[in-house]
């Protein structure tokens, strides 16, 4: 007695998953470009579980964790950031704050909505993003200058500079931040 399960046929079947294999696209394929596929890429990466509030002429907006304990709300509000109100932005009435002390504002979870002056916003960003690091290069040029004189006991120098070094003399201006 033979069982029909057990029968053995290399064939059926194998032909039609090759032709498929075959006719099967790949991923790359499903993009209609490659600026496509990096906007997908990009989209990765993105927190796109809140939603994209519309632009306030001279502000820029920013949500800010209400359970954020090392930047927390209050050390943003010293610095010029106000919480924004759901009459500010049209479309926005599902993300009012219904009670409590935000009571108005507009809210997505534990995230709340702020907006920050664009001068004052530009004048943060220029700190921290230009002239924070700016201080820190001139910290590392003079170590780098310090180190440059030392030398062993044999009087061997400890460092040697390779290529042309760090270029610390070159300036950028303050860019616009966006």
């Amino acid at each position: 007695m033979m069982d029909d399960r057990l029968k053995r046929n290399n064939r059926t079947g194998r032909e039609t998953r090759a032709q498929d294999d075959l006719q099967r696209r790949g991923p790359e394929e499903q993009f209609v470009s490659s600026e496509e596929r990096r906007r997908a890429f990009r989209s990765e990466w993105l927190q796109e579980a809140l939603p994209t509030p519309p632009e306030i002429p001279g502000f820029h907006l920013c949500w800010l964790s209400s359970t954020n304990q090392y930047d927390p709300i209050h050390k943003r509000t010293r610095l010029g950031y106000t919480p924004v109100k759901a009459e500010e932005l049209p479309g926005f009435d599902t993300y009012r704050v219904k009670a409590g002390e935000q009571e108005g504002f507009v809210a997505c979870n534990e995230m709340l909505l702020f907006k920050l002056p664009m001068d004052v916003y530009q004048d943060l960003m220029a700190e921290m993003h230009h002239y924070a690091p700016l201080d820190e290069q001139e910290k590392i040029a003079i170590q780098q200058d310090q180190l440059l004189g030392a030398k062993d006991s044999h009087g061997k120098p400890l460092v040697m500079i390779e290529g042309d070094g760090m270029k610390f003399d070159q300036t950028a201006r303050v860019p616009v931040f966006g």
